[in-house]
């Protein structure tokens, strides 16, 4: 059986552009649709805030009502799409994250109906990002065209070879160039133990990191031969490039180590600043 694709959805503006983003993801992956609807149960521990009188119910009853609503729109457009609904008791950043153990992809939207209005991307969304075992996709912005190019950010470390590995597969699904972006601030070492120089050529040091990620790309270029490989150095930082690259991307790619203890907020900091200022739906990727 298919992994489902899983979408977050509270009936805000942002959850409905991540909706209608994994609709598409769906049918181009012919896989099945799973629209989650969480919400956590009044809570007892609440001092001096009494539960009202059959709150519970009736809110299960209105997000059910929604999600039927919801899943016969999306039927109406894609016949041959599987939908399902599912109304979970339970905070919606832990319902996403046990959801995307069954999934191939979970998807939300940057901010829910909580929060700050001014916050470029929410708590539920961070926390998923940070914690699903499977790769995530924030929405904020859909590609007003397609472009027919991925992003994926390649730092050229140990360990992307399953982020490479994704972001080729995403090419050969989607038929798209697969633009890897490979951003320097300083010169690059090929052994721990090196010093970094203090005064560099910099025009040698960038033909240096091209030939480091053209050797990096390699092993995985010639297992998809039919992927249109553009390799991108720029000088800059990592965040900033491809913040940049993502204007002409339908997505970006980006790593985010896996049980780090010393990232930004369970992300690392050029996932967490491209999450922040992406245009195009961002999906990251356990490394």
């Amino acid at each position: 059986m298919t992994e489902p694709i899983v979408v977050g959805f509270d009936g805000s503006d942002s959850s409905r552009q991540a909706l209608a983003w994994a609709e598409e993801e769906a049918a181009v992956r012919d896989a099945p649709l799973s629209v989650l609807h969480a919400m956590a149960l009044w809570s007892p521990d609440v001092l001096l805030v009494p539960e009202p009188a059959g709150w519970d119910i009736e809110a299960d009853k209105a997000a059910h009502e929604q999600l039927r609503q919801v899943a016969a729109e999306i039927r109406s457009r894609r016949p041959r799409l599987e939908v399902t609904t599912q109304v979970a008791s339970d905070r919606p950043e832990d319902a996403l994250v046990h959801a995307a153990e069954a999934a191939q992809l979970v998807v939300v939207g940057n901010r829910g109906r909580g929060g700050f209005a001014e916050l470029l991307l929410g708590s539920v969304s961070r926390h998923v990002a940070s914690r699903a075992p499977r790769p995530v996709a924030i929405v904020r912005e859909r590609p007003t065209g397609e472009h027919g190019v991925i992003v994926v950010g390649v730092s050229g470390q140990p360990g992307e070879e399953a982020l490479l590995e994704y972001a080729f597969r995403e090419a050969v699904l989607r038929g798209a160039v697969l633009r890897a972006v490979h951003a320097w601030t300083h010169p690059g070492t090929v052994e721990p133990w090196t010093v970094q120089p203090v005064v560099f050529d910099t025009e040698a040091a960038g033909r240096d990191e091209a030939q480091r990620l053209a050797e990096f790309l390699l092993g995985s270029a010639e297992k998809f031969p039919d992927v249109e490989l553009d390799a991108q150095v720029v000088r800059g930082h990592p965040a900033k490039a491809l913040a940049g690259a993502s204007a002409e991307a339908d997505v970006v790619i980006v790593g985010a180590a896996h049980g780090a203890t010393r990232t930004l907020l369970g992300l690392g900091g050029t996932a967490h600043a491209v999450l922040h200022h992406a245009r195009a739906p961002v999906i990251v990727v356990r490394t």
